[in-house]
């Protein structure tokens, strides 16, 4: 979350950056947040006035009985429930602007490094750097389920009948792989002095709050039912919760810790969560890498980090492609009235092939949006925006579908 100090000073600079992010929708909030900041400031400023007063007024009460002044003294009490009743409208004025502050705040996103290029889509990004050629057989290569059934190292179908799609067993030799990976990632880590961690799998909701949006968590994480406890979907969640409302000494930074974690995903609207295959799925491990370390230290932590990765994965030789990302428009955001508008603003016919994986990522779109999405596409990319329609609906129904069956069936804490 932004410093509130930046808003109150460089509101434009944070406006612009949401425009480099293509978030305009979110440019209203800034105003918002600096006009309820003044007015909670104000209201500080007020309360404060009437704490002096009702100091000043008590002593006088004092002063007004040991002279034996009653009527006067009964006046000054009377003053004092006024201020004191003001003042408990004041409190809760500022429990109310704070709240609505901070769900802005929530929001508005981070300050884009100045080094990150601007572009409409991701098919700008370039490689700029290689490490390791791959080795391209004289055969094709399997897909990766068959190489991995042919070793029997996989069951997707008891993993469908016991948990639905998203699910696998892995059996055999593959099982033995996948912990051997995570372990040599685990003691790679170590050997780079890295701290070994394991946290907790579930965390609570303002934990969640903090290190991602209120939508964001909704399509993603599971919540136990009847508990303020969400499943993690990436270590990184309780790792940077460890720090909640906690203040590190200069001396004790920077502290790098390494983490293992299973993570748990909704991957709602995800695509490829239907095809064959271990992508997408619900359930998987994870070995990450967190730093905490001072602001102007970051950008080294970055590059060391980045360099970690690369050498991991050369010294199993796997190349390395180093690209040279975008900030493009974030079109994996639950879609509310506007989206046709929206998409009409960033995506253009040309790109149609790649607007089906974007709007099924997408998708979690109220029913009301569906007439105006449709109208929009097919006045934006004529036939392609009717088969776009139509798709998205289509989509829509089988989720839906999808979804009062999950409702329908016996959940367990």
């Amino acid at each position: 979350m932004l410093d509130i100090n930046l808003l109150r000073t460089n509101p434009e600079l944070v406006k612009e950056n949401i425009r480099k992010k293509f978030q305009d929708e979110k440019l209203v909030m800034v105003d918002e947040v600096v006009e309820m900041d003044k007015e909670y400031r104000a209201a500080i400023q007020q309360a404060d006035t009437l704490r002096n007063q009702i100091k000043v007024a008590s002593k006088q009460i004092g002063m007004l009985m040991g002279k034996g002044q009653k009527e006067e003294a009964e006046k000054a009490k009377e003053q004092v429930a006024v201020y004191k009743a003001d003042l408990e409208g004041l409190a809760a004025k500022e429990d109310e602007l704070q709240a609505e502050i901070r769900k802005r705040m929530l929001v508005i996103p981070n300050i884009i490094d100045p080094s990150v290029p601007i572009g409409k889509d991701d098919s700008q990004n370039v490689e700029i750097e290689r490490f390791g050629e791959p080795v391209v057989p004289d055969f094709e290569i399997p897909y990766h389920v068959d190489i991995m059934e042919r070793l029997h190292g996989i069951d997707l179908d008891s993993a469908r009948k016991t948990s639905g799609n998203g699910f696998y067993y892995l059996m055999g030799d593959i099982a033995r792989l996948h912990s051997a990976i995570l372990s040599y990632g685990r003691d790679f880590m170590i050997d780079r002095g890295f701290t070994y961690c394991i946290p907790p799998y579930m965390i609570h909701g303002d934990v969640v709050t903090g290190v991602m949006s209120f939508a964001e968590m909704e399509n993603m994480m599971y919540k136990i039912e009847g508990e303020d406890l969400y499943l993690i979907g990436t270590s990184e969640h309780s790792m940077i919760g460890k720090f909640i409302d906690t203040i590190l000494d200069e001396s004790q930074l920077p502290q790098t810790l390494t983490s293992y974690s299973p993570c748990f995903r909704k991957e709602v609207g995800a695509h490829g969560i239907e095809e064959r295959g271990v992508y997408r799925i619900h359930q998987f491990e994870k070995q990450e890498m967190i730093v905490v370390c001072k602001p102007e230290d970051s950008p080294m932590w970055f590059n060391r980090l980045w360099q970690n990765t690369v050498d991991f994965f050369r010294t199993l030789d796997i190349p390395v492609r180093n690209p040279e990302l975008y900030e493009v428009a974030d079109l994996g955001v639950i879609w509310e009235d506007t989206v046709a508008a929206r998409l009409g603003e960033v995506v253009s016919p040309e790109d149609f092939n790649n607007i089906v994986p974007v709007v099924e990522r997408a998708l979690k779109t109220p029913s009301s949006a569906i007439a105006a999405f449709r109208e929009e596409s097919v006045a934006c990319w004529g036939q392609s925006g009717e088969a776009i329609a139509q798709w998205t609906v289509d989509t829509l129904a089988r989720m839906d579908a999808e979804h009062a069956a999950e409702a329908a069936a016996p959940k367990t804490k």
